[in-house]
């Protein structure tokens, strides 16, 4: 097989493992190209933006398998899988990367519901009399 570079990213409840190997800049999610998986241009510029910072996006083909969370977490969990990968590639665009801040893992979640409450913060009306 092929050399490859392997990266795993998060973001909310999203998980991407992504591997990159020597091609010509083709994209593939879940067995789907990349333009039918996510349909909003800015969901796909944000999720190779790694490859297009360090100028790899024709040197690489990605191949990635996404589950959990909805298209804006599957996206920044692709990016942080793609920069790791790129980072196995070539430890020299650790500065690069991290300044654009792609390698810190995004880690807010969702807030947990509390008892009493109607959503994590939203209290019942409060009446005084």
């Amino acid at each position: 097989m092929d050399q490859f570079y392997r990266g795993t990213g998060r973001r909310k409840s999203a998980v991407a493992r992504v591997r990159l190997l020597p091609g010509q800049g083709k994209v593939t999610i879940n067995d789907t190209p990349f333009e039918e998986y996510f349909v909003y241009e800015d969901l796909r510029q944000d999720a190779l933006s790694p490859l297009t910072l360090t100028g790899n996006l024709n040197g690489f083909d990605v191949v990635a398998t996404v589950k959990g969370g909805g298209y804006a977490g599957q996206a920044g969990a692709l990016r942080l899988g793609i920069a790791r990968a790129l980072l196995e590639f070539n430890p020299d665009l650790r500065k690069t990367l991290k300044s654009s801040g792609f390698l810190t893992r995004d880690s807010r979640k969702k807030e947990r519901y509390k008892y009493g409450f109607k959503k994590a913060r939203k209290s019942p009306q409060f009446s005084k009399r």
